[in-house]
């Protein structure tokens, strides 16, 4: 199947690329799932802007009536209530403050799989590109820094990005902001790309492999490493988790 713009007319009119990514996110964390062994999980958290923690627990405080307390919400097991009387003692409500920094959080759209044998800790993240990500400078450092942080911590990577609106090549930002030499970077600085990344520890030197797939509008997916830290790397085959995701989101109608 050809890669459609799921950015432009016609296909933006019917289909929202939110609704896509957020489908295609998950045909790639269910064929994971299938393929790898029990003890991997790969998952699909969306993230839809910010959530502030800090923020929710005042507000829901504030919002329980006088002598209401937790407990009392029909539904909550005793172990939710134990939980949640111990973390209403450990809230700390900050003194107010006149200072407060503009920030934008961007959706987020992601694939991550986890070694549920050693407290869920991450292996690997398929990070997909939303317009978001490449809207400004601040967004395309940001980006760019969260996905040297994975790398940072030995956590296999890869970006898919088809974002057709935006004219930016999000990995030659992760060579810059890295500080690395030109020839890592893509040449022609292709606006959608697919592009892995393995930590490696090899010669006594830590380095990271790089795959790179310059796509464009009508062209087929490849297959692309996806490592999985301490545990090798699995084929991705971006072409057959597309075409289940535009299948079940009717793309052809």
């Amino acid at each position: 199947m050809p890669l459609y713009d799921h950015f432009h007319r016609p296909l933006s009119d019917i289909h929202e690329w939110e609704s896509f990514h957020s489908q295609w996110g998950s045909c790639i964390a269910a064929d994971l799932n299938r393929r790898l062994p029990k003890r991997f999980l790969a998952s699909a958290p969306q993230h839809l802007g910010p959530f502030v923690s800090a923020d929710v627990a005042e507000k829901e405080l504030l919002s329980l009536d006088a002598g209401e307390t937790r407990n009392d919400i029909p539904g909550r097991s005793t172990d939710d209530a134990g939980i949640a009387v111990a973390i209403e003692k450990a809230i700390y409500l900050p003194p107010a403050t006149t200072l407060s920094m503009p920030v934008s959080f961007p959706e987020e759209y992601r694939v991550e799989v986890r070694d549920t044998l050693r407290a869920s800790r991450i292996l690997a993240v398929i990070e997909l590109v939303c317009p978001g990500n490449k809207d400004d400078a601040e967004s395309r450092e940001t980006f760019a820094g969260k996905c040297l942080s994975c790398l940072a911590k030995g956590i296999g990577l890869v970006v898919i990005d088809i974002v057709t609106g935006r004219l930016v090549n999000l990995h030659n930002w992760l060579v810059n902001l890295a500080k690395h030499d030109a020839k890592f970077e893509m040449a022609g600085n292709p606006p959608i790309y697919t592009s892995a990344y393995r930590p490696v520890h090899r010669n006594k030197e830590d380095a990271i492999d790089l795959w790179m797939w310059p796509l464009a509008v009508g062209s087929v997916l490849p297959i692309v490493p996806l490592a999985l830290m301490e545990f090798g790397t699995v084929a991705l085959n971006l072409e057959t988790t597309y075409i289940e995701a535009c299948e079940r989101s009717r793309i052809p109608e």
